[in-house]
């Protein structure tokens, strides 16, 4: 297809969906590409395209497989240049500082995603006669419906979609509207590596009609959702019964003790309320900071964002942050702002939407003081360029506040003390705690997802947690091996 027309590509065909809709690139307001999606019986035939594609594409090894998803990050690889270039104008995100890294992040998920697959193993558990013997091995669910959001369209997906594919599933993705556009472009690349027909489908188009009918659907045995907790509840009802990962959103906590050291938080702070333009489910929502370090922590902060970030043109070399996605995203952070300043918040820098640029999506870094803990900026996933500075008078106020939160899924606790920070991390709850790092570090191989009992989901993505979710062990009873005499057997 024209890289300016995209559809869904079903069963190894691209094919024009009913519902024909722009792309328009946050940063310049324009339309720069069309995507035909789906309806809910578009998602049935990707669904069960996938259905018939899989008993083949499980019968192979996991080492085919994995030359498969190899062959696929190295299609990536060469691409990355285009892949970029249309992330950035899609997304929004600035095409030196974060897109080509997203890309490149991408291909080592289907690598890792190849490597782990090989070393998924079984086991040998004893039975209870001694003439039997039993084997467990991990068998791939079937068929695995991925919905993905639009903040990181490639690796959200990606997290999802390789280790469902590596483990011998087939796959029904259905990726966030507004970034469909990118999304499309890389299925081309996947589709261009040699992936059997029916093993990767792909259908744009709105979560409540696509990514509902494709979850619902009967053949889907597995499904992986990543976005907000609204949505992912709704996911979770309708896919009641099957194998589900779901990672929601998250108000992270980045707790400051007054024992820290101040230049190293200031600066973990810009990345994590600024990375993605503060658009990610790990950013860092809340910034507790212990009385004594307050003001020189704010001082340092606010330096460090007048100095550090600059908002512009995302194809700008020199750009380290571009506009927001999306009208409702910056109305929701115009909104919690409005809310804290309201009710006695004090703009430190930023605060507003930024003006001189083609469209009203350019949200200012903006460092908010005075911010208490019943604002909704600090209540609610802003999801937009704001350090909610909330000050607190010791490590056990910040722990209660951190964890009286419905969310559960990232902190980061800066201290000095190592061991006051394990402390703080092993009884925050959280399903991930950095001590002494931004709450946006991460590492793709290690489990994450959001706390038992929190709104952030359930189950865990990265590396072979998710390749664990999407298979399920498989018993076999035999009879015990017994020596037979040369001649028994032949005729």
């Amino acid at each position: 297809m024209a890289r300016d027309d995209y559809g869904c590509y079903i069963a190894g065909k691209w094919l024009a969906g009913p519902a024909s809709v722009p792309a328009t690139s946050p940063s310049s307001g324009k339309a720069f590409a069309t995507v035909n999606g789906g309806d809910a019986a578009t998602a049935a035939a990707a669904v069960e395209a996938a259905a018939e594609a899989s008993p083949s594409w499980a019968a192979l090894s996991a080492f085919e497989r994995a030359a498969h998803l190899e062959e696929a990050a190295t299609a990536v690889a060469t691409a990355r240049e285009d892949l970029a270039r249309i992330l950035t104008e899609d997304q929004g995100k600035p095409l030196a500082a974060e897109a080509f890294d997203e890309v490149d992040e991408l291909a080592v998920y289907l690598r890792m995603a190849a490597a782990d697959a090989t070393r998924l193993d079984g086991a040998l558990p004893p039975s209870t006669s001694s003439a039997r013997r039993v084997l467990v091995r991990r068998v791939p669910l079937g068929v695995v419906a991925v919905v993905s959001p639009w903040n990181w369209p490639y690796t959200m997906g990606g997290e999802l979609f390789a280790p469902a594919l590596a483990a011998g599933n087939s796959v029904v993705w259905v990726p966030a509207p507004s970034t469909s556009a990118c999304s499309a472009a890389l299925v081309e690349v996947l589709a261009s590596s040699g992936l059997p027909p029916g093993v990767f489908n792909f259908v744009p188009g709105p979560g409540p009609v696509v990514g509902a009918a494709a979850v619902g659907h009967r053949l889907v045995n597995g499904v992986g959702f990543i976005g907000s907790t609204a949505t992912g509840s709704e996911v979770a009802s309708r896919a009641a019964g099957k194998a589900q990962v779901l990672e929601l959103g998250g108000n992270g906590p980045m707790v400051v003790l007054a024992d820290a050291d101040l230049e190293l938080a200031a600066s973990a702070a810009l990345e994590a309320a600024y990375l993605c333009a503060g658009q990610s489910c790990t950013a860092g929502e809340r910034f507790l900071v212990e009385h004594a370090v307050h003001d020189e922590f704010l001082e340092r902060v606010v330096e460090a964002t007048r100095r550090g970030v600059r908002l512009g043109d995302p194809f700008d070399a020199e750009t380290t942050m571009g506009p927001l996605n999306n009208e409702a995203t910056a109305s929701k952070f115009d909104r919690h702002v409005g809310d804290a300043v309201a009710r006695g918040a004090r703009v430190c820098i930023g605060g507003t939407r930024a003006k001189g640029f083609a469209t009203e999506l350019f949200a200012e870094p903006t460092v908010l003081d005075r911010v208490t803990p019943e604002m909704e900026i600090a209540v609610e996933e802003t999801f937009g360029p704001v350090v909610p500075v909330v000050e607190v008078d010791s490590a056990e106020a910040a722990l209660d506040l951190t964890n009286r939160s419905p969310f559960g899924l990232t902190a980061a606790v800066f201290t000095e003390d190592l061991e006051r920070g394990l402390a703080f991390a092993e009884r925050a709850r959280a399903g991930w705690v950095n001590v002494n790092a931004s709450t946006n570090l991460w590492e793709s191989h290690l489990p994450f997802g959001g706390r038992s009992g929190s709104i952030s989901g359930r189950g865990r993505v990265g590396g072979r947690y998710v390749i664990e979710a999407f298979t399920e062990p498989h018993t076999v009873v035999l009879p015990a091996p017994r020596l037979r005499a040369p001649e028994e057997g032949r005729e």
